[in-house]
């Protein structure tokens, strides 16, 4: 998880026992930096998700990082939400955003270091197979 994003993280844990709404919130806040790290342009979170859709961004992710902005934000305006709903939610979105991390950080440096360690052997036999960065020979 990236740093920035981590703090908002860690912060919303930190007080999600006091304030599941504050939790909410800084959940969503981590959502709009972690959608800067994946490279999203836009002026608002929602339209930096929906740049990410148009790159290909799978429906899954989409939902949870859609799921965190829409919730945080209910969360904090009086009458969006219903009060007990909220603290059973916050506990959703810790997991969201934790998944979506898994998906789109985690996983592909996990995957890409594993690759790059590969023989040099073997990486010549795959770029013969699919042609440069897997581009079809």
């Amino acid at each position: 998880m990236p740093e920035d994003v981590a703090k908002d993280y860690n912060e919303a844990r930190e007080v999600s026992s006091v304030s599941a709404r504050a939790a909410c919130a800084l959940l969503r806040v981590a959502v709009e930096r972690l959608c800067g790290h994946l490279g999203a342009k836009g002026s608002d979170v929602n339209a930096q998700i929906g740049d990410l859709v148009k790159n290909g961004l799978p429906p899954l992710i989409q939902q949870a990082l859609d799921s965190v902005r829409v919730v945080g934000n209910n969360a904090v305006h009086p009458g969006k939400m219903d009060p007990a709903d909220v603290e059973t939610v916050a506990e959703s979105l810790f997991a969201l955003v934790n998944l979506i991390v898994e998906d789109r950080i985690t996983r592909p440096k996990m995957v890409a270091a594993v690759f790059a360690a590969l023989p040099d052997r073997a990486l010549q036999g795959i770029e013969k197979r699919d042609g440069p960065r897997g581009e079809s020979a």
